[in-house]
């Protein structure tokens, strides 16, 4: 957790049915609450692989890389926590 000037932010992401997200990874902690729709991550570092539906509750891996898949016939509706340093990203793309 960052110690000081933590800055907290809350967003909501609509993610269509069929939508692959592109792998990336999070600096500092990420929450996640499933509002609605299922969505499958693939964390690429340890191999593992997570499904999530309405109600669920993720904690992100910090500093790992993943992808994630939304796998249902609905679009995922997630609200994400992310707490940070001020002024710091909250998600790095992996460059090709």
């Amino acid at each position: 957790m960052p110690q000081k000037d933590v800055q907290i932010s809350v967003s909501t992401y609509d993610i269509p049915a069929g939508a692959k997200l592109p792998e990336h990874k999070h600096p500092h902690p990420r929450y996640g609450y499933m509002q609605s729709g299922t969505l499958r991550v693939t964390n690429l570092d340890v191999n593992k692989t997570e499904t999530y539906s309405a109600g669920s509750f993720i904690l992100e891996a910090v500093d790992q890389w993943h992808k994630a898949e939304n796998i249902g016939s609905e679009p995922v509706k997630l609200l994400v926590i992310d707490v940070k340093p001020k002024g710091a990203v909250a998600t790095v793309l992996k460059a090709d």
